[in-house]
Protein backbone atom coordinates (compact mmCIF):
# COMPACT_ATOMS: atom_id res chain seq x y z
CA UNK A 1 0.00 0.00 0.00
CA UNK A 2 1.65 3.23 -1.15
CA UNK A 3 0.00 5.43 1.54
CA UNK A 4 1.14 2.97 4.22
CA UNK A 5 4.71 3.02 2.94
CA UNK A 6 4.70 6.81 2.97
CA UNK A 7 3.44 6.86 6.54
CA UNK A 8 6.09 4.45 7.73
CA UNK A 9 9.10 5.34 5.60
CA UNK A 10 8.66 8.89 4.35
CA UNK A 11 11.40 11.40 5.07
CA UNK A 12 9.95 14.22 7.12
CA UNK A 13 11.01 17.55 8.52
CA UNK A 14 11.36 18.37 12.19
CA UNK A 15 7.86 18.23 13.64
CA UNK A 16 8.64 18.00 17.35
CA UNK A 17 6.52 15.65 19.41
CA UNK A 18 4.09 14.32 16.83
CA UNK A 19 2.89 10.79 17.61
CA UNK A 20 1.03 8.01 15.85
CA UNK A 21 -0.69 4.77 16.80
CA UNK A 22 -1.06 1.98 14.23
CA UNK A 23 -2.53 -1.50 14.43
CA UNK A 24 -1.62 -4.13 11.83
CA UNK A 25 -3.27 -7.44 11.33
CA UNK A 26 -2.93 -10.34 8.93
CA UNK A 27 -4.48 -13.70 8.20
CA UNK A 28 -2.94 -16.20 5.80
CA UNK A 29 -4.88 -18.89 3.99
CA UNK A 30 -2.64 -21.80 5.02
CA UNK A 31 0.42 -22.64 7.14
CA UNK A 32 3.83 -22.69 5.50
CA UNK A 33 4.37 -18.97 4.84
CA UNK A 34 6.81 -18.56 7.72
CA UNK A 35 4.23 -16.43 9.55
CA UNK A 36 1.54 -17.43 12.05
CA UNK A 37 -1.79 -18.14 10.38
CA UNK A 38 -3.10 -15.04 12.19
CA UNK A 39 -1.24 -12.19 13.87
CA UNK A 40 -1.87 -8.73 15.27
CA UNK A 41 0.59 -6.06 16.36
CA UNK A 42 0.19 -2.52 17.69
CA UNK A 43 2.65 0.36 17.50
CA UNK A 44 2.92 3.78 19.09
CA UNK A 45 5.29 5.71 16.85
CA UNK A 46 7.71 2.92 15.89
CA UNK A 47 7.63 1.13 19.23
CA UNK A 48 5.81 -2.21 19.28
CA UNK A 49 3.43 -2.06 22.23
CA UNK A 50 1.23 -5.19 21.90
CA UNK A 51 1.28 -8.48 20.08
CA UNK A 52 -1.03 -11.44 19.48
CA UNK A 53 -0.68 -14.42 17.17
CA UNK A 54 -2.34 -17.75 16.54
CA UNK A 55 0.60 -19.59 18.12
CA UNK A 56 0.57 -17.89 21.54
CA UNK A 57 -3.17 -17.02 21.44
CA UNK A 58 -2.50 -14.37 24.09
CA UNK A 59 -2.57 -10.57 23.81
CA UNK A 60 0.75 -9.50 25.32
CA UNK A 61 2.47 -6.20 26.25
CA UNK A 62 5.76 -5.45 24.49
CA UNK A 63 6.94 -2.50 26.61
CA UNK A 64 7.20 -2.04 30.35
CA UNK A 65 4.92 0.98 30.35
CA UNK A 66 2.12 -0.94 28.65
CA UNK A 67 2.03 -3.18 31.70
CA UNK A 68 0.51 -0.25 33.61
CA UNK A 69 -2.85 -1.12 32.07
CA UNK A 70 -5.17 -3.15 34.28
CA UNK A 71 -5.18 -6.98 34.07
CA UNK A 72 -8.77 -6.89 32.79
CA UNK A 73 -7.49 -5.12 29.67
CA UNK A 74 -5.22 -8.02 28.72
CA UNK A 75 -7.81 -10.68 29.39
CA UNK A 76 -10.46 -8.78 27.44
CA UNK A 77 -8.08 -8.15 24.55
CA UNK A 78 -7.11 -11.81 24.41
CA UNK A 79 -10.75 -12.86 24.07
CA UNK A 80 -11.37 -10.26 21.36
CA UNK A 81 -8.24 -11.24 19.43
CA UNK A 82 -9.21 -14.90 19.54
CA UNK A 83 -12.59 -13.98 18.06
CA UNK A 84 -10.93 -11.71 15.48
CA UNK A 85 -8.70 -14.60 14.49
CA UNK A 86 -11.76 -16.60 13.51
CA UNK A 87 -13.24 -13.62 11.61
CA UNK A 88 -10.18 -12.93 9.50
CA UNK A 89 -9.53 -16.57 8.76
CA UNK A 90 -12.97 -16.53 7.15
CA UNK A 91 -12.23 -13.21 5.47
CA UNK A 92 -9.18 -14.53 3.62
CA UNK A 93 -11.25 -17.47 2.39
CA UNK A 94 -13.99 -15.07 1.25
CA UNK A 95 -11.56 -13.02 -0.85
CA UNK A 96 -10.06 -16.18 -2.32
CA UNK A 97 -13.55 -17.10 -3.53
CA UNK A 98 -13.93 -13.64 -5.07
CA UNK A 99 -10.76 -14.31 -7.10
CA UNK A 100 -11.80 -17.93 -7.87
CA UNK A 101 -8.71 -19.19 -6.03
CA UNK A 102 -8.77 -22.69 -4.57
CA UNK A 103 -5.20 -23.10 -3.35
CA UNK A 104 -1.89 -21.44 -2.62
CA UNK A 105 -0.91 -19.12 0.24
CA UNK A 106 -2.80 -15.83 0.30
CA UNK A 107 -3.01 -13.04 2.87
CA UNK A 108 -5.65 -10.60 4.05
CA UNK A 109 -4.17 -7.51 5.70
CA UNK A 110 -5.45 -4.50 7.62
CA UNK A 111 -3.79 -1.31 8.85
CA UNK A 112 -5.72 1.12 11.00
CA UNK A 113 -4.56 4.02 13.13
CA UNK A 114 -4.30 7.71 13.87
CA UNK A 115 -1.83 10.57 14.22
CA UNK A 116 -1.61 13.39 16.77
CA UNK A 117 0.59 16.16 15.41
CA UNK A 118 2.53 18.69 17.44
CA UNK A 119 0.21 21.50 16.25
CA UNK A 120 -2.79 19.67 17.74
CA UNK A 121 -4.23 18.48 14.42
CA UNK A 122 -5.15 14.82 13.94
CA UNK A 123 -5.53 12.30 11.13
CA UNK A 124 -6.92 8.78 10.86
CA UNK A 125 -6.80 5.96 8.33
CA UNK A 126 -8.08 2.44 7.74
CA UNK A 127 -6.74 0.36 4.84
CA UNK A 128 -7.31 -3.25 3.79
CA UNK A 129 -5.14 -5.28 1.45
CA UNK A 130 -5.07 -8.67 -0.20
CA UNK A 131 -1.83 -10.34 -1.29
CA UNK A 132 0.02 -7.03 -0.98
CA UNK A 133 -2.46 -5.02 -3.09
CA UNK A 134 -5.01 -2.42 -2.02
CA UNK A 135 -8.41 -4.03 -1.44
CA UNK A 136 -10.47 -1.22 0.10
CA UNK A 137 -9.89 1.86 2.25
CA UNK A 138 -11.80 4.31 4.42
CA UNK A 139 -12.64 7.76 3.08
CA UNK A 140 -12.58 9.62 6.40
CA UNK A 141 -14.11 12.76 4.92
CA UNK A 142 -17.34 10.96 3.99
CA UNK A 143 -17.22 8.03 6.41
CA UNK A 144 -17.45 5.53 3.53
CA UNK A 145 -15.33 2.58 2.44
CA UNK A 146 -14.01 2.79 -1.12
CA UNK A 147 -13.19 -0.32 -3.20
CA UNK A 148 -9.68 -0.40 -4.66
CA UNK A 149 -10.46 -3.35 -6.92
CA UNK A 150 -13.51 -4.93 -8.50
CA UNK A 151 -13.56 -7.84 -6.04
CA UNK A 152 -14.07 -5.43 -3.11
CA UNK A 153 -17.27 -3.85 -4.44
CA UNK A 154 -19.60 -6.36 -2.76
CA UNK A 155 -18.00 -5.70 0.62
CA UNK A 156 -18.06 -1.90 0.31
CA UNK A 157 -21.70 -1.88 -0.77
CA UNK A 158 -22.60 -3.96 2.25
CA UNK A 159 -20.43 -2.02 4.71
CA UNK A 160 -21.77 1.33 3.46
CA UNK A 161 -25.41 0.25 3.60
CA UNK A 162 -27.78 2.11 5.99
CA UNK A 163 -28.07 -1.04 8.10
CA UNK A 164 -24.31 -1.33 8.76
CA UNK A 165 -22.58 2.06 8.22
CA UNK A 166 -19.21 0.52 8.98
CA UNK A 167 -17.38 3.55 7.57
CA UNK A 168 -19.13 5.91 9.99
CA UNK A 169 -18.22 3.74 12.96
CA UNK A 170 -14.62 3.28 11.90
CA UNK A 171 -14.36 7.02 11.15
CA UNK A 172 -15.44 7.65 14.75
CA UNK A 173 -12.79 5.22 15.95
CA UNK A 174 -9.83 6.62 13.99
CA UNK A 175 -10.76 10.27 14.63
CA UNK A 176 -11.84 10.06 18.27
CA UNK A 177 -11.36 6.81 20.18
CA UNK A 178 -7.96 6.11 18.64
CA UNK A 179 -6.74 9.61 19.54
CA UNK A 180 -7.88 9.22 23.15
CA UNK A 181 -6.00 5.93 23.46
CA UNK A 182 -2.95 7.41 21.80
CA UNK A 183 -2.92 10.19 24.39
CA UNK A 184 -3.18 7.62 27.17
CA UNK A 185 -0.28 5.60 25.77
CA UNK A 186 1.82 8.75 25.33
CA UNK A 187 1.19 9.64 28.97
CA UNK A 188 2.19 6.16 30.16
CA UNK A 189 5.24 5.91 27.91
CA UNK A 190 6.32 9.54 27.68
CA UNK A 191 9.83 8.97 29.07
CA UNK A 192 10.47 6.32 26.43
CA UNK A 193 8.61 7.88 23.49
CA UNK A 194 9.87 11.44 23.92
CA UNK A 195 13.47 10.84 24.93
CA UNK A 196 16.07 12.93 23.10
CA UNK A 197 19.17 11.27 21.60
CA UNK A 198 21.62 13.35 19.56
CA UNK A 199 22.46 12.15 16.06
CA UNK A 200 25.90 10.94 15.04
CA UNK A 201 26.93 12.24 11.61
CA UNK A 202 29.47 10.85 9.12
CA UNK A 203 30.32 12.41 5.75
CA UNK A 204 32.36 11.14 2.82
CA UNK A 205 32.78 11.76 -0.88
CA UNK A 206 34.07 10.14 -4.04
CA UNK A 207 35.36 11.90 -7.13
CA UNK A 208 34.03 10.43 -10.38
CA UNK A 209 35.65 10.44 -13.83
CA UNK A 210 33.03 12.82 -15.29
CA UNK A 211 34.16 15.76 -13.15
CA UNK A 212 31.52 15.22 -10.52
CA UNK A 213 31.96 14.42 -6.84
CA UNK A 214 29.32 12.37 -5.07
CA UNK A 215 28.87 13.37 -1.42
CA UNK A 216 27.18 11.25 1.23
CA UNK A 217 25.92 12.25 4.68
CA UNK A 218 24.80 9.60 7.15
CA UNK A 219 22.92 10.67 10.29
CA UNK A 220 22.24 7.85 12.72
CA UNK A 221 21.50 6.95 16.33
CA UNK A 222 18.97 9.77 16.87
CA UNK A 223 15.58 9.88 18.59
CA UNK A 224 12.81 10.95 18.01
CA UNK A 225 12.37 10.09 14.35
CA UNK A 226 11.79 13.55 12.82
CA UNK A 227 14.98 15.02 11.36
CA UNK A 228 16.11 17.39 8.61
CA UNK A 229 19.38 16.58 6.81
CA UNK A 230 20.81 18.59 3.90
CA UNK A 231 24.04 19.43 2.07
CA UNK A 232 25.15 23.07 1.91
CA UNK A 233 27.69 24.70 -0.45
CA UNK A 234 29.95 27.48 0.87
CA UNK A 235 27.98 27.67 4.10
CA UNK A 236 24.78 29.08 2.61
CA UNK A 237 23.57 27.41 -0.61
CA UNK A 238 21.29 24.44 -0.04
CA UNK A 239 21.97 21.65 -2.55
CA UNK A 240 18.85 19.62 -3.48
CA UNK A 241 19.40 15.94 -2.79
CA UNK A 242 19.34 13.50 -5.69
CA UNK A 243 18.94 10.53 -3.35
CA UNK A 244 17.54 10.34 0.17
CA UNK A 245 17.03 7.10 2.04
CA UNK A 246 13.95 6.58 4.20
CA UNK A 247 14.27 7.27 7.91
CA UNK A 248 14.84 3.73 9.15
CA UNK A 249 14.71 2.30 12.68
CA UNK A 250 17.63 0.70 14.49
CA UNK A 251 17.03 -2.29 16.79
CA UNK A 252 17.81 -0.04 19.79
CA UNK A 253 14.88 2.25 18.98
CA UNK A 254 16.93 5.03 17.35
CA UNK A 255 16.87 6.03 13.67
CA UNK A 256 19.08 6.74 10.69
CA UNK A 257 18.93 8.35 7.27
CA UNK A 258 21.38 9.07 4.45
CA UNK A 259 21.43 11.98 1.99
CA UNK A 260 23.45 12.02 -1.27
CA UNK A 261 24.25 14.83 -3.72
CA UNK A 262 26.41 15.24 -6.82
CA UNK A 263 28.46 18.46 -7.14
CA UNK A 264 31.04 19.76 -9.63
CA UNK A 265 34.63 18.82 -8.76
CA UNK A 266 36.35 22.20 -8.46
CA UNK A 267 38.66 24.04 -6.09
CA UNK A 268 37.44 26.76 -3.77
CA UNK A 269 33.99 25.40 -2.96
CA UNK A 270 33.32 23.98 0.48
CA UNK A 271 30.60 21.51 1.40
CA UNK A 272 29.04 20.60 4.73
CA UNK A 273 26.18 18.46 5.97
CA UNK A 274 23.64 20.28 8.16
CA UNK A 275 21.43 18.34 10.56
CA UNK A 276 18.47 19.74 12.50
CA UNK A 277 16.91 17.62 15.25
CA UNK A 278 14.90 18.27 18.39
CA UNK A 279 17.80 16.98 20.54
CA UNK A 280 20.05 19.78 19.24
CA UNK A 281 20.05 23.37 20.49
CA UNK A 282 21.48 24.53 17.15
CA UNK A 283 22.14 23.05 13.71
CA UNK A 284 24.85 20.40 13.68
CA UNK A 285 27.30 21.16 10.86
CA UNK A 286 29.83 18.57 9.67
CA UNK A 287 32.22 19.72 6.89
CA UNK A 288 33.48 17.46 4.13
CA UNK A 289 37.22 17.51 3.59
CA UNK A 290 38.34 16.56 0.04
CA UNK A 291 40.56 13.50 -0.30
CA UNK A 292 39.80 12.37 3.22
CA UNK A 293 38.86 8.88 1.98
CA UNK A 294 36.72 6.45 3.93
CA UNK A 295 37.87 6.24 7.53
CA UNK A 296 37.32 3.14 9.60
CA UNK A 297 34.58 4.99 11.50
CA UNK A 298 32.76 5.80 8.27
CA UNK A 299 33.12 2.23 7.03
CA UNK A 300 31.68 0.96 10.32
CA UNK A 301 28.81 3.46 10.08
CA UNK A 302 28.04 2.35 6.52
CA UNK A 303 28.05 -1.28 7.63
CA UNK A 304 25.58 -0.44 10.40
CA UNK A 305 23.41 1.42 7.87
CA UNK A 306 23.33 -1.50 5.44
CA UNK A 307 22.54 -3.99 8.17
CA UNK A 308 19.74 -1.79 9.51
CA UNK A 309 18.26 -1.42 6.03
CA UNK A 310 18.14 -5.19 5.66
CA UNK A 311 16.53 -5.56 9.09
CA UNK A 312 14.06 -2.75 8.36
CA UNK A 313 13.02 -4.19 5.00
CA UNK A 314 12.45 -7.62 6.55
CA UNK A 315 10.58 -6.09 9.48
CA UNK A 316 8.53 -3.98 7.07
CA UNK A 317 7.27 -7.10 5.31
CA UNK A 318 6.11 -8.47 8.64
CA UNK A 319 4.76 -5.15 9.94
CA UNK A 320 2.65 -4.59 6.85
CA UNK A 321 0.91 -7.88 7.52
CA UNK A 322 -0.31 -7.02 11.00
CA UNK A 323 -2.76 -4.90 12.96
CA UNK A 324 -4.32 -5.23 16.42
CA UNK A 325 -8.12 -4.97 16.74
CA UNK A 326 -9.82 -4.19 20.04
CA UNK A 327 -13.29 -3.60 21.46
CA UNK A 328 -14.13 -0.02 20.44
CA UNK A 329 -16.31 0.61 23.52
CA UNK A 330 -13.66 -0.36 26.08
CA UNK A 331 -10.26 -0.67 24.45
CA UNK A 332 -8.26 0.66 21.52
CA UNK A 333 -9.09 -0.40 17.91
CA UNK A 334 -12.46 -1.86 16.93
CA UNK A 335 -13.29 -5.50 16.35
CA UNK A 336 -12.98 -6.99 12.88
CA UNK A 337 -15.76 -6.99 10.30
CA UNK A 338 -16.91 -9.95 8.21
CA UNK A 339 -16.47 -9.53 4.43
CA UNK A 340 -18.97 -12.22 3.42
CA UNK A 341 -22.57 -11.29 2.75
CA UNK A 342 -23.83 -13.98 5.11
CA UNK A 343 -21.05 -13.56 7.65
CA UNK A 344 -21.93 -13.78 11.30
CA UNK A 345 -20.62 -11.76 14.19
CA UNK A 346 -18.28 -13.47 16.67
CA UNK A 347 -20.03 -11.65 19.52
CA UNK A 348 -17.31 -9.19 20.51
CA UNK A 349 -19.55 -6.49 21.91
CA UNK A 350 -21.23 -6.37 25.25
CA UNK A 351 -24.92 -7.21 25.19
CA UNK A 352 -25.48 -7.20 21.45
CA UNK A 353 -23.90 -8.10 18.14
CA UNK A 354 -23.40 -5.02 15.95
CA UNK A 355 -20.03 -5.56 14.23
CA UNK A 356 -21.08 -7.89 11.38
Amino acid sequence: MAPLLLLILGVSGVYGDSHSMRYYHTAVSAPGSGLPVFSEVGYVDDREIVNYNSDTRRYLPKTEWMKKLEPEYWEGQTQISQANEAVDKRNVQTVMQRFNQTGGIHSFQVMQGCELRDDGSTAGYSQHGYDGRDFLYLDTQRGLYIPAMHEAQITTQRWNSPDMRVGERDKNYVENICIEWLKKHINNGREDLERRVRPEVKVWGRQQPDGVTRLQCLAYGFHPRAVDVKWVRNGEDHIPSDEASPILPHPDGTYQTRISVEVPTREGDTYSCHVEHSSLEETLTVPWEPNNGLSSAVIAAIAICCLSVIVAVFAGVLVYKRRTPVNREIYAPPARWELAEDGHCPGLQRGSCDRC
